[in-house]
């Protein structure tokens, strides 16, 4: 029996100094380098990145030779490796490999027949097995006791059918490195929205899926006069009872301040920017709900460690806007490619991408460039320039899309589409979104997406039973500058994660080091808006509150994104949850 040998990837030509961080190196190591059959690691880290570069820089090729971008694969290269820019986990896992599954975001149908809900439920596993993640909404099934006249029985309902696509969750390992994830939805108006509400409050419940309540403006304005609202049969179209709007909403309050689940999607919110209407209502989003998609729509995902662009004229710190507009202009290009680059796991998600050709280009390391700009989090001056910066970064993400489009054309859907009544000529249907950015931030070694820093140290569980502790470098640089003793501040910033009650620590550190729980409920929601009024798709943000907060403070937060103009909102509550990935101490979770 002969054993084909072990491939080895190249070396880039010439490239930056990688600089990983103890963290990024445990990461790469358990979940990103490339394993032989033996279970060898047989890549280095710039390998990987090398390895990425050059096969999206291939799809190049599929265009006429003078627009083609020169030296695109050490370009691409250049950025990863410097940690400006990292694409979604399967893009650095599959890219140049057998599985060249390179999408994070699918949505997946599920309509009112056997047929379908299984169809959907192999579709799932494939996707979950090539790396993906997967939405539904299960709001087109009959609810449980509904008669079912082909077979002269009653129907079980939508969370029946949720229960089996969790259990196959479990089963399937994507790409052979960890379980999947799901978004389930359920529309407002669903018979059998009560039990969605407080399925999560069992914590053996659906362990797989994020739940989204889909919220109506016809419900929000029910819930504002008082009135009360009806629940339609999806099957007959037909009203079932009616209840007080305000009864669901204090039911989805207490689940959710109780166990972080369900959040909110606002459905019409979603769909009066839902760039290519024709095709359809959008109905579900990715697992993290930053991806609003359409049935069979995938989409790939990248961010920019907005943190490596903080220039210092005069010592003075600043951004660099000049290299992070070149950056945004690579990684626009660079995730364009990645769509001619994949391979879809179904032929109807390759023909809807393509038709659509959706990427989300985001930011990671937000907090840590308002600490690097003497900027608290929690204060206007965030809020300025949080608008300063994704006013920009959406402007250059679209320009370099229209830039496409002159030379390689429009999307496929643009005749009819948003953008058409818009007269704004793009290659992409969307351009911008905000993601989690987990697992490619702790890569980077920058605080994720958009949030605040969790506390000054933090406790990270990740894959295989990992734990990641780690203080934050900006506070250690920082805190060394004022003489400080690091050693002897250790067991306080354990402790707790707000480090505003530690007062031998000077008040200009509590002052910048904002950590989650410091930020009011009210200005999470505001920042999360800021963001989501320059995002094509949607912003992936939790509202962290302490353990002390109260129902009407969730309820409160629930509201105001709605007047805001959020497309949907998480909120959490430490402690409420036995296990949670974020911490600031192994022993509890702070």
């Amino acid at each position: 029996m002969s054993i084909k040998k072990t491939t080895r990837f190249s070396q880039p030509p010439h490239s930056p100094r990688l600089r990983l961080s103890a963290h990024a190196k445990i990461v790469l190591r358990e979940r990103y380098l490339a394993k032989n059959i033996a279970g060898t690691i047989i890549e280095t880290p710039a390998q990987l990145f090398w390895r990425v570069a050059t096969d999206i820089a291939q799809a190049e090729r599929h265009y006429p030779a003078a627009s083609r971008l020169s030296h695109a694969a050490q370009r691409w290269y250049d950025c990863m490796a410097r940690l400006d820019f990292l694409p979604n986990s399967p893009t650095l896992m599959n890219a140049g490999r057998r599985l060249q599954q390179l999408s994070a975001c699918f949505v997946l149908p599920v309509e009112d027949s056997l047929t379908s809900i299984y169809d959907s439920l192999r579709h799932q596993a494939l996707i979950h097995q090539s790396g993906g993640g997967t939405g539904f909404s299960f709001s087109h099934l009959r609810p449980h006791n509904d008669r079912v006249a082909s077979s002269s029985g009653v129907a079980s309902g939508p969370i029946s059918f949720m229960r089996l696509f969790n259990l196959s969750t479990d089963v399937i390992k994507q790409g052979g490195t960890r379980r999947g994830a799901n978004m389930g939805v359920l529309r407002i108006d669903h018979p059998d929205i009560l039990d969605f509400i407080a399925l999560k409050q069992t914590p053996t419940e659906m362990t797989n899926f994020n739940l989204s309540v889909g919220i109506t403006d016809s419900f929000m304005k029910a819930l504002a006069h008082h009135r009360t609202y009806t629940l339609i049969n999806p099957h007959s179209n037909k009203p079932t009872r009616r209840l007080p709007a305000q009864l669901l909403f204090d039911r989805i309050v207490e689940a959710a301040w109780t166990s972080g689940e369900p959040g909110l999607l606002f459905l019409d919110t979603i769909n009066r920017a839902n760039p290519t209407p024709r095709l359809g209502m959008i109905e579900s989003t990715n697992p993290c709900g930053e991806q609003p998609l359409l049935d069979y729509e995938s989409c790939t995902l990248g961010s920019i460690n907005v943190a490596h662009f903080v220039a210092r004229p005069n010592t003075q710190p600043t951004i660099d806007f000049a290299r992070l507009a070149d950056t945004i202009v690579l990684a626009v290009r660079f995730l364009d490619n990645v769509i001619d680059r994949n391979r879809f796991p179904l032929p109807h998600i390759d023909r809807m991408t393509k038709h659509t050709r959706k990427i989300g280009l985001g930011i990671m390391g937000f907090a840590d460039l308002l600490i690097a700009l003497n900027i608290p989090y929690n204060s206007e001056a965030a809020l300025h320039m949080a608008t300063t910066l994704m006013e920009f970064f959406r402007s250059h993400a679209h320009f370099a899309s229209t830039e496409l489009a002159t030379e390689r054309g429009v999307f496929s859907a643009y005749r009819g589409s948003l953008l058409q009544t818009l007269h704004q000529r793009r290659r992409n249907a969307t351009v911008t979104t905000i993601a989690p950015t987990g697992s490619i931030s702790l890569i980077a070694d920058c605080s994720p997406g958009i949030e605040p820093i969790y506390g000054v140290q933090e406790v990270r569980r990740v894959m295989n039973g990992i734990v990641l502790t780690s203080l934050h470098p900006a506070f250690i640089r920082r805190a060394r500058a004022l003489g400080l003793d690091l050693d002897s501040l250790r067991p306080d910033l354990a402790a707790h994660p707000s480090i505003q009650h530690v007062t031998h620590v000077p008040e200009e550190l509590r002052r910048l080091f904002v950590t989650a729980h410091d930020v009011s409920p009210e200005h999470h929601v505001r920042m999360q808006a800021v963001f989501q009024r320059y995002s094509d798709s949607g912003v992936s943000k939790t509202i962290n509150l302490p353990a002390t907060a109260t129902q009407a403070e969730v309820a409160a937060a629930f509201l105001l994104a709605y007047r805001l103009g959020c497309k949907g909102l998480t909120v959490f509550r430490t402690g409420s949850r036995e296990r949670q990935v974020l911490s600031c101490s192994s022993a509890h979770p702070c």
